[in-house]
């Protein structure tokens, strides 16, 4: 079972207090109707399948409501950091070198 923690909040809860909301910082396409089917599909259905550090968005579903971001490693499935909705991707960089 996962340990999630919400940014808003600020506990650490078990999965089943969240929603998963799929993959995070995908840009919808600003006019859709001007895309055409292939972008259309790959905008929908095409993601990443990241071995390592992969970034989500999940919702705290049974406590605040509110959508935020996660980097979850998808080999240990782990959550290795959270942060609120709207704020920029982290650095995984620095935070590895924190752990360091």
């Amino acid at each position: 079972m996962l340990l999630i923690h919400c940014p808003y909040c600020d506990k650490t809860l078990p999965e089943a207090e969240f929603t998963y909301a799929g993959e995070a910082h995908i840009a919808r396409p600003a006019d859709p109707s001007a895309v055409g089917d292939e972008a259309w599909r790959d905008f929908l259905f095409v993601r990443t399948n990241a071995r390592g550090p992969h970034y989500e968005r999940w919702r705290h579903s049974h406590g605040c409501g509110r959508f935020f971001n996660a980097v979850r490693d998808t080999v240990s499935d782990r959550i290795l950091l959270t942060y609120k909705a709207g704020e920029p991707r982290p650095d995984l960089a620095s935070l590895a070198g924190e752990k360091a």
